[in-house]
């Protein structure tokens, strides 16, 4: 039988990593590299010559401005080593199915508390740079929940439930090859076409089933096919939704609750879609995280909120 080359390419072992990113000074060459590709650039007037100060800051020739190589990321005002965020940032990207904030605390030697705001901040990288990506092409789609344990009604409208479209992007062959999970206001039409504008590509087949929603791809823009399941165990066995049911299976395996789903929902998808290249994900995870503002404890809890 011929094996998958996906699940198993080498991706990143740790002695290689640690040969990488091993030492302070090699994170914190990585860390320049991915802010500053083309050398130092002063975040406040854009001036690119600067020095180095003893202390590790940097200082802009022409405004004098000083900053330091994390001010303004998502490594903002840490007091942790990089080396403690980098080896989070490798088990987060290179493990299949995650790790949580008690085994992280473990891995890590650190408090459960620091690694569960550590763990969060990374999460929260992740679901920034899930937001600007839109799938393309056949994609099938459905309408999932997440909560809603607690006694009382259940499905659909029931309390402490957390709405989120789950969809996928298949190749010509039907494989899966990108996946979304985007939490939504409500399964209306309102709600749908303000989500298909923003993660759905003109031009793309969309396959739903019945749900009056998923009326609001019916334009020109795209390709729609409504296939009326009547749910139950029938809408489960469809082919196509296939992939989607999968996916919703893997999820609602992976994650419970209501509380903090959606980094949690933006970590299964920024995996799964750079699954092609685990020995890339660390480079790429830090050119974002430069770029992922500063997030203190306040605002990851405000966050959730709103998200």
């Amino acid at each position: 039988m011929a094996r998958n080359p996906i699940q198993f390419q080498p991706g990143l072992s740790l002695p290689a990593f640690l040969e990488q990113y091993g030492t302070e000074a090699q994170c914190q060459a990585a860390l320049f590299q991915h802010r500053w590709p083309k050398g130092f650039v002063c975040p406040e007037c854009g001036n690119s010559t600067g020095c180095r100060l003893s202390r590790g800051h940097y200082q802009c020739h022409r405004c004098h401005h000083q900053t330091s190589l994390t001010a303004g990321t998502i490594f903002h005002a840490t007091h942790l080593p990089l080396t403690i965020w980098f080896l989070a940032i490798y088990l987060l990207t290179q493990r299949k199915s995650g790790i949580s904030a008690l085994q992280l605390s473990r891995e890590l030697g650190v408090a459960y508390n620091t690694a569960w705001k550590l763990k969060h901040k990374l999460m929260q990288v992740m679901h920034e740079r899930n937001q600007g990506e839109k799938l393309s092409g056949r994609i099938e789609i459905d309408d999932a929940y997440l909560g809603g344990e607690r006694p009382g009604k259940r499905g659909r409208g029931a309390e402490h439930t957390f709405p989120f479209v789950a969809a996928v992007q298949t190749d010509e062959a039907g494989h899966p090859q990108r996946v979304q999970l985007r939490r939504v206001s409500g399964f209306s039409l309102v709600g749908i076409r303000r989500y298909a504008q923003q993660a759905i590509a003109p031009g793309s087949q969309v396959i739903s089933d019945g749900l009056w929603c998923f009326r609001a791809f019916d334009t020109p823009i795209y390709s729609h096919d409504r296939h009326i399941t009547g749910g139950g165990r029938a809408s489960v066995k469809n082919p196509e939704f296939n992939w989607v049911n999968t996916l919703l299976g893997n999820v609602k395996n992976a994650i419970t609750g209501t509380y903090h789903a959606p980094r949690y929902l933006a970590e299964f998808e920024y995996r799964f879609n750079r699954r092609y290249d685990l020995s890339a994900m660390i480079p790429r995870f830090l050119t974002v995280a430069t770029r992922t503002p500063p997030m203190p404890y306040r605002l990851l809890k405000m966050a959730e909120a709103y998200a």
